[in-house]
């Protein structure tokens, strides 16, 4: 009989989030990225323990694990985007990018969509023995999905080009707004 892992337990190879600081914003950007990719790992575990065992009291931890990062990291992370590096990523020449971006942008209005969906299921999940149906299974694998493509393009294209093009001075003032929006 295989061992099983606890559901919080996420310790995967590869992905270690680095200790990037605020100096280096890209640094910082690319570490949340793997942190969405440890969380929706969670998240992926969690709905095969449902599916395998149904609900216990690690699910209730698995679900507030996944809440406590969308809810606080993720929309701080977006904004980051949303100021510096898809409006300066727009005010260039178009070279490709400028419908990635618009896309991207459209991407974080689907996930603040999705993620208020999603939040609901694992609501549910947290306070107790929930029903969990298909339903509500496709409403968090719908949510996760939205991530795949978006966290892709920006580690390969857009965050490559916005670092490339911002100046040292731009991104200093990049490395200010961020850390002062998180009181730092």
């Amino acid at each position: 009989m295989a061992t099983r892992i606890p559901l919080t337990a996420i310790s995967l190879p590869g992905h270690h989030a680095p200790g990037a600081g605020f100096e280096e914003p890209f640094e910082m950007l690319a570490a949340c990225h793997e942190r969405v990719t440890r969380i929706l790992t969670l998240l992926a575990r969690l709905r095969a323990h449902l599916a395998e065992k149904g609900w216990d009291p690690s699910v209730a931890q698995a679900a507030q694990d996944v809440m406590r990062y969308f809810d606080q990291a993720a929309p701080k992370h977006h904004d980051d985007e949303e100021r510096h590096v898809f409006p300066h990523l727009l005010a260039l020449p178009d070279t490709g990018l400028h419908s990635v971006v618009r896309r991207l942008q459209q991407d974080h209005q689907d996930m603040a969509a999705g993620w208020a969906q999603a939040r609901t299921v694992l609501a549910a999940l947290q306070d107790g023995p929930a029903t969990f149906d298909a339903a509500a299974d496709q409403v968090l694998s719908d949510f996760a999905g939205l991530y795949d493509r978006h966290v892709a393009d920006e580690d390969t294209l857009v965050y490559p080009a916005a670092r490339r093009s911002l100046s040292a001075t731009d991104i200093q003032a990049m490395s200010a707004d961020m850390m002062a929006r998180r009181g730092i």
